[in-house]
């Protein structure tokens, strides 16, 4: 079984909350930092909200907080979000050899069902769950072994590259905007995937970039083609 994140995998909404995020901390006064990315990124909405409601020291509840996000993400979701390069031919090819496919998210239930329903991708899916009304963190491995449970399989039977290879891309692009490559660093760690760090001097070999990105790369081989989607994290 094939196990599918939404936001950034299958349709391009990468912008959406970073646009979101930055709006809402500048009304006060608040940049938009790598540590308050990390505290909403990947998370359910609840646990969104207590995060920025601490991180800002709020006066507002955690319910308007959402609130106010819902309305600033506006009708994005319903309208203008577009489905990532690939997904559909990928998809289909999946399909054709009798892959049992899901969607597994942290995006807000109406979010998901509006874009999923106007760009036709919902037919692909068995089922698509929600971390937020399953009560639990998509950053927690069990909500994978959760979600594997209730479709009647085993955590094996799950192909986790499209993780994985998120994960080594991911690596890749935060090693390149803190010019890893000059701390002559190899060890990134992101869920069950780790890099060895590396000692001595630095030698001609690749880069921890190159060599995290051609990861991420053969991962993908097996199932992608030069064309398809590349995977990029935010929010769900």
């Amino acid at each position: 079984m094939l196990i599918f994140d939404m936001d950034g995998t299958l349709i391009d909404s990468n912008g959406i909350w970073r646009q979101v995020d930055e709006a809402f901390l500048a009304k006060r006064g608040y940049p938009y930092t790598r540590e308050y990315y990390e505290g909403v990124a990947h998370t359910i909405f609840p646990m969104a909200a207590k995060f920025t409601k601490a991180y800002c020291h709020l006066e507002e509840s955690e319910e308007e907080i959402m609130a106010e996000w819902m309305q600033m993400a506006g009708d994005a979701y319903a309208v203008r979000v577009p489905i990532k390069p690939g997904v559909r031919a990928y998809l289909d090819r999946c399909r054709a050899a009798g892959e049992r496919m899901i969607v597994l998210t942290s995006s807000v239930p109406e979010h998901c069902r509006a874009a999923l329903g106007r760009l036709g991708l919902t037919e692909y899916f068995e089922r698509i769950l929600f971390a937020h009304d399953l009560g639990m963190d998509k950053k927690d491995p069990e909500t994978f072994r959760h979600a594997a449970a209730l479709m009647g399989v085993t955590p094996e039977d799950c192909r986790e590259v499209f993780i994985c290879a998120a994960a080594w891309s991911a690596a890749a692009g935060y090693f390149t905007q803190q010019s890893a490559a000059s701390w002559n660093i190899e060890s990134f760690t992101v869920g069950d995937v780790s890099v060895k760090t590396a000692s001595g001097e630095k030698t001609a070999q690749q880069t921890p970039v190159q060599r995290l990105t051609q990861q991420a790369q053969l991962l993908m081989r097996p199932f992608c083609r030069a064309e398809d989607f590349a995977f990029v994290g935010v929010r769900g």
